[in-house]
């Protein structure tokens, strides 16, 4: 920074002393038009021109050269930002073809399952079925039962009513004598 300093003042010392007759000059022809006004002219021009180049050069270069660097690992990034995506695509690409075959497989299989569970759902239904049959053939043997069983104690009852009816009209004061007669009789054998 001390060497850029001094090398500037060395310059302005320089443009100073250089351009110095020319100002002395008040009434001749101007001096940038003559031979030596040109001289002076591209040597001020290469002098503020190599200026600004080293300036470049040595304040820039480290700018420039950071630049360059931050945009390489850009590129770099983005490289392998599309290696990676390349390798993605095709892993996805991999997986899409399979994914017929995985489709078919997967309809076989749930066909397959579908078949079973319809096949089990008939057999419990006929289970099922037959259980119900089963429970209401029970249930009409029992009725059977019970509406027979009611058949006999009807006609039990009326057998009962019609004997009582015809040993009302049969029984007389006479043969209630004489039945009471036999049983009694009957009594008496059965206590000796």
């Amino acid at each position: 920074m001390k060497r850029a300093a001094g090398l500037f003042g060395f310059l302005a010392v320089f443009l100073f002393l250089a351009a110095w007759p020319v100002l002395a000059q008040e009434n001749e022809t101007p001096a940038a038009e003559t031979g030596t006004g040109y001289i002076f002219r591209w040597l001020n021009f290469a002098i503020v021109f190599g200026g600004i180049a080293y300036l470049a050069v040595k304040m820039g270069g480290p700018y420039f050269r950071a630049q360059a660097e931050e945009t390489a690992q850009k590129i770099a990034e983005g490289a392998r930002a599309r290696e990676a995506a390349e390798r993605q695509k095709k892993e996805i690409e991999q997986k899409l073809a399979g994914l017929d075959d995985e489709i078919k497989r997967m309809r076989v299989e749930a066909k397959r399952d579908a078949e079973g569970e319809a096949k089990r759902l008939r057999e419990l239904a006929r289970s099922e079925a037959d259980k119900i049959e089963r429970a209401a053939q029970l249930e009409i043997e029992a009725a059977g039962r019970a509406a027979n069983q009611e058949l006999k104690s009807l006609a039990a009852r009326l057998a009962i009513e019609r004997a009582e009816a015809m040993l009302h009209k049969e029984m007389t004061p006479q043969a209630e004598t004489g039945l009471f007669r036999t049983f009694v009789a009957e009594m008496e054998r059965s206590v000796n």
